[in-house]
């Protein structure tokens, strides 16, 4: 019975000593490193943050959503127009503006239309990126929110620019401009032609008294 004991006692030990060193040996054992090319947006955006913690990172190599928002000198703000306090809001922000292209045109000619728009506003010193997101639909971006409204002016001026849509808010283009006074001038015409003609009347009620 003792040397049953014994051996239970130094088969357990044994057992004891093997458990521990089998942690030890996963604690020392560095844990595999995830291939890079196998990150999702969760690993990058916990990478990012790392970044962010062990380095002093300047305001301006921030992500802009991370900025401080530029401040607002209201004194300088005119109350009677809303927009400019807009455009000092939008300084150095991204900001993006939607114009729509007339006469039902393919998503090629778009490009080929939309392409001498942004040509123009590159020449004038604006920095400005381009996206056709439709047959006749296109995203302009820029980089410094407070031009906006000038780019805005711009294409409202374009012979095929139906609408440009900033901020939520839709601004008609030269071409809707055109269509409605077309429309306009139509129906001005139809009206003329179905007004009854008043010296015929006459003349035939002058004939059957006869």
């Amino acid at each position: 019975m003792a040397s049953d004991s014994r051996l239970g006692c130094l088969l357990l030990l044994l057992f004891a000593f093997l458990l521990c060193s089998t942690a030890a040996d996963s604690k020392d054992k560095p844990k595999k490193k995830k291939d890079i090319r196998d990150y999702n947006d969760a690993d990058m955006a916990r990478l990012l943050e790392q970044w962010e913690k062990d380095d002093d990172i300047e305001e301006g190599d921030l992500p802009e959503h991370r900025r401080s928002p530029p401040p607002v000198d209201f004194s300088k703000v005119d109350p009677s127009k809303p927009e400019e306090l807009l455009k000092m809001s939008k300084k150095g922000r991204t900001l993006m503006v939607f114009a729509t292209v007339s006469g039902d045109p393919t998503e090629k000619e778009t490009e080929e239309i939309t392409g001498l728009w942004q040509g123009s506003l590159f020449n004038a010193n604006y920095d400005i990126q381009r996206f056709v997101v439709g047959s006749n639909r296109v995203i302009f971006m820029l980089r410094d929110g407070s031009l906006a409204w000038e780019v805005k002016d711009f294409l409202l001026n374009q012979e095929r620019c139906q609408d440009v849509t900033v901020e939520g808010q839709v601004f008609p283009g030269r071409a809707a401009k055109q269509e409605e006074s077309k429309n306009k001038q139509q129906n001005v015409t139809k009206k003329k032609s179905k007004k009854p003609n008043v010296d015929t009347n006459r003349a035939g009620a002058v004939k059957q008294e006869l």
